[in-house]
């Protein structure tokens, strides 16, 4: 980000050095946003494709891509390729922060 200050850069580098997840807050902010606060008509969730939602629930639950195939009968191919348009949607590339999202999204909604 722009405004990102040089000691802000360097406390990243170190995260990333030591193996930590390193989230920029603000991109944080506007993918919750995203996930989180759809009007009541969409539910948060009118980016994402029928099969989406459901195959990042099995993901927040700690399922493998062959897993999640066998339970919604597709194949592993199919199931790879809806994970990568999930990760991309949220603009993130580990599953692990895909699921922090949807945890996330979750606390705020049992929050409201």
């Amino acid at each position: 980000m722009k405004e990102i200050r040089s000691e802000e850069i360097v406390d990243a580098i170190k995260k990333v050095a030591a193996g930590q997840p390193l989230l920029d807050p603000t991109v944080t902010a506007s993918v919750l946003e995203r996930i989180c606060n759809g009007s009541d008509a969409d539910d948060g969730w009118n980016w994402l494709s029928n099969q989406e939602p459901r195959i990042l629930d099995s993901i927040a639950d700690g399922e493998t891509n062959r897993e999640i195939a066998q339970e919604i009968h597709l194949s592993d191919k199919t199931v790879k390729n809806y994970v990568s348009n999930i990760l991309g949607k949220l603009e993130v590339s580990h599953r692990s922060h895909a699921t922090a999202y949807l945890v996330e999204c979750r606390d705020r909604r049992a929050v409201s």
